[in-house]
């Protein structure tokens, strides 16, 4: 396929539906991946009336072999992949005298985890000029101690990108965590359009001066 082919983990209404939007409108075709069939449907249907080749799967990203089988799926379907956008966290309200080692694990397996599965299914699919790019916050250096695992999990996922960037560098695929600092909103500065258009720009960095890690700060 000719065209450029974004894949976006942890797409909907929010953040992950925009970054699809925003790099559709580059030309890009784009692949989804959410728990919701509904905001799915949703989302593409919204899509492919701009002319936009769109798939996507309903599944837990948690499930190591259902995420890897489908980002595998559109990496042969298009022939390529150039983008890896991952976007999921969970929200557990639960401070560090609650939180069971458990219940850590599993939301680290979601907002840092799934991340590896991703990769490592998109990796054949990438070549040189391909990007990762990953939906950061300011939970990472300020997290909340009513969600403490939220904290961990941004941390968690931006140091990976760190690893991820350096790994891939010599073969010309590089990644970014684009860190939010500010509280989504519908208006303001942190609506989510404006955060997927700062997630746009941290993926087309010159290469000389790369950034692993760009804030947003509205």
């Amino acid at each position: 396929m000719d065209v450029p082919v974004i894949v976006v983990v942890g797409a909907g209404p929010g953040v992950g539906g925009h970054v699809a939007e925003r790099f559709a409108r580059d030309g890009y075709a784009v692949a989804l991946v959410s728990r919701d069939d509904g905001q799915l449907q949703d989302l593409a249907a919204e899509l492919a009336q701009h002319g936009t080749p769109v798939v996507w799967d309903a599944l837990d990203v948690t499930d190591g072999a259902a995420l890897g089988a489908a980002v595998a799926s559109y990496g042969r379907r298009f022939g390529r992949i150039d983008v890896l956008h991952f976007n999921p966290s969970t929200y557990r309200a639960a401070d560090p005298l609650t939180l069971t080692p458990a219940q850590l694990a599993d939301d680290v397996a979601l907002g840092v985890g799934a991340l590896l599965t991703a990769l490592q299914a998109a990796r054949p699919f990438m070549t040189d000029g391909a990007r990762v790019t990953v939906t950061g916050s300011m939970a990472a250096d300020q997290p909340s101690p009513a969600a403490a695992s939220l904290g961990v999990q941004k941390a968690g996922v931006r140091n990976l990108v760190r690893s991820i960037d350096q790994a891939l560098a010599p073969d010309g695929i590089r990644a970014v965590s684009v860190t939010v600092r500010g509280t989504l909103s519908t208006e303001g500065r942190f609506t989510p359009a404006k955060v997927a258009e700062a997630i746009h720009a941290a993926a087309h960095q010159p290469v000389d001066t790369w950034l692993t890690e760009v804030p947003f700060t509205g």
